[in-house]
């Protein structure tokens, strides 16, 4: 859904760093229309100006790391038998 923005970010990101590292930027239509110290002011000002899911609130910072997650879970996974 917010790929055009994701690309942007990636395809711009040296750039964007020099200019934002360490902030949370808003993308939307693949520019940044604001940069904030944390995730929260982020995105409680953005949700005033745009609808949820029209823009992409992403960390600055180098690397790949940068815009990749990890989640780890303490859940484990049993074989069940299928009930039909």
């Amino acid at each position: 859904m917010l790929e055009k923005e994701f690309k942007y970010y990636k395809d711009h990101q040296n750039e964007l760093i020099e200019k934002y590292d360490g902030k949370f930027i808003v993308i939307r239509c693949e520019r940044v229309v604001g940069a904030y110290d944390t995730e929260l002011e982020a995105y409680n000002t953005a949700k005033k100006e745009f609808e949820i899911g029209s823009f992409l609130i992403q960390r600055c910072s180098p690397g790949k790391n940068s815009y990749t997650q990890r989640f780890h879970s303490r859940v484990t996974f049993r074989n069940q038998p299928v009930i039909r």
